[in-house]
Order: C-alpha cells, then sequence, then structure tokens
C-alpha cells in the first residue's frame, strides 16, 4: 500500500502532514532533495513528531567538505551504515575533532558546535537524527537544494545560488560560517 500526501513544495510525499498517524516507508521512498552531490531522503521530520526530532539518511559520492555550519538549537547524529565520513566538529571550548566514521560508528554533535563533513568513499550513506528545542530543521535540505522524485545520486551537483544560504537561517535552525577554517589533520 502506498501513501501519497500532497505538500506545497512537491506534488506527493510518503509522509502524511499531520502528527498522530501511523506511517510506512518502503527503502527510499521519503522525501527527497538533490543539494550538492548528495541525495538527502527524510523519513519522519517536525510535521510527525511535533517538532521533537527529524530522521534522514544522505548518501553521496566521495567528495568535498560540506560548508561548516552550526545548529544554535538542535543537537545532530550521525550513524554510518555505508561507506565512509570524516566528521569534524568544533566544540564549545573551541576544539577542534575530526574523525573518519566507518559502517557502524556513530558521532555526536552537541547544539551551538560547528560542524561539517566530507564523505570519504563513494556510495556512503549516513542516517542523521536532529532534536532539540528549536524544532526541526529536515526541510533545509529541500529548501537549500531542490526537491526530486528520482531514487539516485544527482546527474550534476547542485549547487545553490549563494543568496539562497542566507535565506536558511530565517527559517531553519541551521546557521553556515563561511570562512571557518578546520585545523585538524585533513
Amino acid at each position: 500500500m502506498t501513501m501519497e500526501f500532497a505538500r506545497p513544495y512537491r506534488s506527493h510525499s510518503h509522509i502524511p502532514a499531520e502528527p498522530g498517524r501511523p506511517y510506512f516507508i518502503e527503502k527510499g521512498m521519503g522525501d527527497r532533495a538533490h543539494l550538492f552531490g548528495d541525495l538527502v531522503t527524510v523519513c519522519a521530520g517536525g510535521e510527525q513528531t511535533e517538532n521533537t526530532f527529524n530522521f534522514f539518511t544522505v548518501e553521496g559520492p566521495k567528495g568535498d567538505v560540506i560548508p561548516a555550519h552550526l545548529h544554535p538549537d538542535t543537537y545532530e547524529v550521525f550513524y554510518i551504515t555505508d561507506g565512509a565520513v570524516r566528521l569534524f566538529v568544533e566544540d564549545l571550548e573551541g576544539e577542534q575533532h575530526e574523525k573518519v566514521l566507518t559502517v557502524g560508528d556513530f558521532g555526536f554533535v552537541p547544539k551551538n558546535c560547528p560542524h561539517a563533513y566530507r564523505i570519504e568513499r563513494h556510495h556512503s550513506r549516513v542516517v542523521g537524527v536532529a532534536a532539540g528545542p528549536g524544532g526541526t530543521f529536515e526541510r533545509f535540505f529541500e529548501s537549500l537544494g531542490t526537491p526530486t522524485d528520482e531514487p539516485g545520486l544527482p546527474p550534476e551537483p547542485y549547487v545553490p545560488e549563494p543568496h539562497k544560504f542566507g535565506t536558511v537561517p530565517h527559517r531553519y535552525d541551521v546557521r553556515f560560517l563561511p570562512g571557518h577554517q578546520w585545523r585538524t589533520g585533513s
């Protein structure tokens, strides 16, 4: 059985728009967006959880570092199900940490801590969960990126116009840090 719900930003969705409804999503059939070279698939978000958490996957090819950013009110986790991802995190005292996470590894980013990541192996996948008093940010991916009904990676990377980076913090708990430098080894 397939459930499809309309959304203002896409013709259909497999995710119900209101909380309190159980639902199931087949592999890869959440709300998808292309951002940079990656495919982001949202399976649950603020609309379903009364803004308490979100659940999404990010998969992509080996590539560049995702821009440094932080979430003032949101905690984020990274769980690697395929491949390898290098996670960069700066703690509240300014100490920077870097770790290559492989299948089964877990990374935790506290709220208000700058972070970024780089996919280190082709066909890598991260399961992400974010939660906190600031709500959820999962719709950031399709706002900054582009919604897609395609299940695969974008044929060409989708790089947003520079002005779009400035509009994201107004709607989501994401603050980009242009010029942030990682002093770690890689």
